[in-house]
C-alpha cells in the first residue's frame, strides 16, 4: 500500500511541475518582460527618487538635456538612453530603447514597422505589452512593445514646457512613449 501511495503522489506532482523544456516564444516573452520590468523600475526610481525630489522638491540641482554644460542631472530619458546605449554595446543580439510619437528628440521616433504598430497598439490599451516577430538587418527579433507611462511631474513639466514638445498636455499617468525590447531569435 506505501508503494502504491508513493506511486500515486509522483505522478500528482509530475502532473504539476513545469514542462521540461518551455517553447521558445513563451521563454523570449518572459524574458523581455524581465528586461523590461528591470529598466521601467530602475528609471521609475531615477525619476521619482532623484529628478523630482532634487529639482521639483527640495529644487537643489536642476535637470537639462544639456546636464554636461550645465553641470546639471541628466534627464530620465537621457539616462535610460545612456543606459540602452551600454547594454546594446555590450550585450549583441539583445537590446532596449525608448521611442514616443511625441518625441522631443526626433531620433526617438517609431521608426521600423514594429515600433510604429506597437505604439498604435498601446495607444488603444497602454495595460498590455505588444509582442511580434521582426526582422532588422537580416536577422530575426523577438520584439516586444511597452507602455512608458509619465510617473513624476518631473516627466510632465519637462514634456509640457519644452519648446520643441509636440504634445504640451501630458498628465501623471498618461502614456507617453514606448519601451522597445529586443531579444536575438
Amino acid at each position: 500500500m506505501k508503494k502504491i501511495a508513493v506511486a500515486v503522489m509522483i505522478a500528482l506532482l509530475s502532473g504539476c511541475q513545469k514542462p521540461a523544456v518551455e517553447d521558445p516564444d513563451i521563454a523570449l516573452k518572459r524574458m523581455a518582460d524581465a528586461v523590461h520590468k528591470v529598466v521601467e523600475t530602475d528609471r521609475t526610481v531615477y525619476t521619482q527618487m532623484v529628478v523630482n525630489r532634487l529639482t521639483l522638491e527640495d529644487k537643489v540641482i536642476k535637470a537639462s538635456e544639456h546636464w554636461k554644460e550645465d553641470k546639471a542631472l541628466l534627464l530620465p530619458a537621457q539616462m535610460f538612453r545612456a543606459s540602452a546605449e551600454r547594454v546594446n554595446e555590450q550585450s549583441p543580439g539583445f537590446s532596449y530603447a525608448l521611442i514616443s510619437p511625441w518625441a522631443i528628440n526626433k531620433k526617438n521616433m517609431p521608426s521600423t514597422e514594429a515600433e510604429i504598430k506597437g505604439v498604435e497598439k498601446l495607444k488603444l490599451d497602454s495595460a498590455q505589452p505588444y509582442y511580434l516577430d521582426e526582422e532588422l538587418g537580416g536577422e530575426k527579433y523577438l520584439t516586444a512593445v511597452y507602455a512608458d507611462v509619465a510617473v513624476a511631474n518631473a516627466c510632465i513639466e519637462c514634456h509640457n514646457h519644452h519648446k520643441d514638445s509636440p504634445r504640451t498636455d501630458f498628465k501623471k499617468g498618461d502614456m507617453m512613449g514606448a519601451v522597445v525590447v529586443r531579444i536575438k531569435r
